[in-house]
């Protein structure tokens, strides 16, 4: 972990989507955050100690899916997949694939594990499988407002955690999607799917991977109007979730991107961008860090 000192901070912007408006000044006090995403190989350790059974690995309750048939309850998650060239696309349902056996332990189905994959993000992790790693770590989930200010660096205004370039000085920077999306990466800068962390140099906060690689986790319930009414000091978010697309669908933050953002589709590797993620939902693209915030002295 590195320690992010306090300070103040201009939250939001006022170029991108109605839901990072009002840009509002936070003030925060200093914390200690992970210096990269955590990794299969730490979150196998977490699994190796305590047995903890992911969401992604529990059993389905028929309750929770009435008129779907028995044999097709079966626990899995959903992987990316590249749609055929004369695949018509109308939507992400076209690149989505629930795979019945897609675990964080098997990211691309079953039959695949994690050799070779040991410093990659965990990913298929729902965000109470997050929270409980967390909470093993003696940790906690970042909110929102600690995720963005550590995902500045330091600088001021900026659309990206190393500046306002996309491509800094010829230099790719980040594990995004490039090419034509969703059906042809050209991996220019690497990578076809999650990369290895700390494959891209840090911000100025040392911190590794806060644009691209995978979504992050946040504590904070989402409301696209949550600035509207958020609070200067050590903002903590929303009492509750709303998400007008999905109403009475529960959703958490999610913040950084991943490597199928790109400006054909979300733009979400700028550190003012926001998405929500269902809390019970776990994907190929999805990760966390997790931060502690020091004991306030009495």
């Amino acid at each position: 972990m590195v320690w992010i000192p306090g300070g103040e901070f201009q939250m939001g912007s006022e170029d991108g989507r109605p839901d990072e408006r009002p840009v509002h000044t936070v003030e925060l006090d200093g914390f200690w955050m992970d210096t990269h995403e955590v990794t299969n190989a730490e979150f196998k350790r977490f699994i190796d100690a305590t047995g903890y059974v992911t969401v992604a690995e529990r059993p389905l309750d028929p309750k929770d899916f009435p008129g779907v048939p028995p044999d097709k309850l079966v626990p899995g998650s959903l992987v990316f997949h590249e749609p055929g060239a004369d695949q018509q696309v109308q939507g992400y349902l076209e690149w989505w694939v629930y795979l019945p056996g897609a675990s964080w332990k098997h990211p691309l189905g079953p039959e695949s594990d994690l050799k070779g994959l040991e410093d990659h993000p965990v990913t298929h992790v729902a965000y109470e499988d997050a929270e409980a790693y967390a909470k093993w770590a003696g940790k906690s989930m970042p909110t929102e407002a600690q995720w963005e200010y550590a995902a500045r660096g330091g600088l001021k205004g900026e659309s990206y955690p190393w500046g306002n370039e996309l491509v800094d000085g010829g230099k790719d920077q980040a594990n995004i999607w490039q090419g034509t999306f969703p059906r042809k990466n050209t991996e220019k800068d690497g990578f076809r799917l999650t990369a290895p962390v700390g494959s891209f140099a840090p911000n100025g906060y040392g911190l590794y991977d806060m644009a691209g690689n995978v979504w992050e986790w946040c504590a904070d319930w989402y409301r696209p109007d949550g600035y509207t009414s958020s609070t200067k000091r050590n903002p903590t978010g929303p009492d509750s979730s709303f998400d007008p697309d999905e109403p009475g669908v529960p959703k958490h933050v999610v913040r950084g991107g991943s490597f199928l953002c790109t400006d054909q589709y979300c733009s979400g590797y700028r550190v003012a961008s926001r998405m929500k993620s269902t809390a019970d939902t776990g994907l190929a693209n999805t990760g966390f860090r997790c931060v502690k915030n020091p004991e306030v002295a009495k």
